[in-house]
């Protein structure tokens, strides 16, 4: 998910509904693609990363039930809407793979409030269940532990800290200054490096240049690694 704006896919036959969705997310700060059928909703599936889907159970075609038994919804939650309000239908939804179901006419600050909610446990479980690989290192985010093959490496609570913040924005720089957030009163930019270099004494082999944990100039750090599984 983007730190700042999670995408969302919204997939409904109905143009105006579809216009307002757009409309009014995108006033809530999401960034939002729309699809009026499960074909147009595959091409775009097939092109960008979602952080959610807004899927109507009745379209022309392929269903939304139909799309959803063929999507990983474990990998992109899905909160569907439907005109039915009848048990079995929300039942055969949530059954289907669905975080959540909610019946058209609805209130869109409820839509709003179940869509934040579905991200927060999604997130929350990703963080408790990824695996991140560097190296012959597996850093295990939700039990903050770092092991080499089944040696567990001791890291302190500060460093634990930071390589899980590293770990979750794996790729992409972190500065000085979140870093040193994370620190017991704050700490400075000294206290950050001194910490980084503990660290990278842990995860790199020997005195070359770091091939995981690196400096970006002007930037603060980042630790190049893969996610290993589970999320």
């Amino acid at each position: 998910m983007a730190h700042d704006k999670p995408h969302i896919l919204v997939v409904d036959d109905d143009d105006r509904l579809r216009a307002l969705l757009i409309k009014y997310l995108s006033e809530q700060e999401f960034i939002v693609t729309a699809a009026a059928s499960a074909a147009e909703a595959r091409r775009k599936l097939g092109a960008f990363i979602f952080d959610l889907l807004i899927l109507d159970v009745m379209m022309p075609g392929e269903t939304g039930l139909e799309l959803l038994a063929s999507l990983d919804a474990a990998a992109t939650p899905v909160l569907m809407l439907s005109a039915m309000g009848e048990a079995a239908d929300r039942i055969s939804g949530l059954e289907g793979g669905a975080e959540d179901y909610l019946t058209k006419p609805f209130e869109p600050k409820e839509l709003v409030l179940r869509i934040r909610a579905i991200l927060r446990r999604t997130a929350a479980q990703k963080e408790k269940t990824a695996l991140v690989q560097f190296g012959d290192l597996q850093f295990d985010m939700g039990a903050a532990q770092l092991k080499r093959g089944n040696d567990i490496i001791n890291l302190t609570s500060n460093e634990a800290a930071m390589l899980k913040l590293l770990s979750a924005r794996a790729g992409e720089p972190v500065s000085r200054e979140e870093l040193s957030a994370l620190m017991p009163g704050g700490g400075n930019e000294r206290s950050v490096d001194v910490q980084m270099s503990r660290l990278r004494k842990k995860i790199e082999d020997g005195d070359g240049k770091p091939l995981y944990l690196q400096t970006v100039r002007g930037a603060g750090y980042v630790l190049y690694a893969q996610k290993a599984g589970g999320g």
